[in-house]
């Protein structure tokens, strides 16, 4: 969902000409990890959720006007696919890398459902995600949203170290929950006593 922001349009004249610039200049295990992401999507959400997650989580996604979520995840995977079949001996995911986030399944949750600035339906289909995909999935993509729909938006620093806490379990490196440290409120200022 990350190919897709301001400048993507110079990436390519199509969604999928986007994503396939992108996985072209990737290294193997991301194209790993955007694979196994989108297999677990398509093969455990229906597409109308699908929709909601791929509209919310990219910056600038092009419509679904012809295609459909299932279709679109499809040709992600397409997509990988065939950028890993012109290299010999990618190896598998391993560690941190295929990390499903079970164990903070209910905490990735509450911060999904405290996100009351995101719609409804997204909030839902993010729910959808920790449920019946994974919770590491469902929390990137909650990550993502919040920065794209950060307009006039904030998160509280106790929001913030709760984000902290769940990217430390699940093995996170320094980039992951930072994408959104821009959005924490600042503390006021403590009151000057003048006596």
């Amino acid at each position: 969902m990350s190919f897709f922001h301001q400048d993507g349009t110079h990436d390519g004249d199509t969604a999928a000409d986007i994503v396939a610039k992108h996985l072209s200049e990737s290294a193997d295990e991301l194209v790993l990890a955007v694979r196994r992401d989108a297999r677990t999507l398509l093969d455990n959400l229906p597409s109308e959720t699908l929709e909601v997650l791929w509209t919310a989580g990219a910056q600038y996604m092009a419509s679904f006007k012809g295609t459909s979520g299932s279709e679109w995840t499809r040709t992600v995977i397409g997509l990988c696919d065939a950028r890993l079949a012109v290299k010999a001996g990618v190896r598998p995911l391993t560690g941190a890398d295929v990390e499903d986030g079970w164990g903070c399944r209910d905490a990735v949750i509450t911060e999904i459902e405290r996100a009351e600035f995101l719609a409804a339906e997204v909030r839902e289909a993010l729910v959808d995600c920790a449920r019946h995909c994974t919770p590491d999935l469902a929390f990137r993509v909650l990550l993502s949203t919040i920065v794209n729909d950060a307009s006039d938006r904030s998160l509280s620093p106790e929001q913030y170290t709760r984000m902290e806490t769940i990217g430390s379990a699940l093995h996170y490196g320094e980039f992951v929950v930072d994408s959104v440290e821009f959005l924490v409120e600042e503390e006021p200022p403590a009151p000057v006593n003048s006596h």
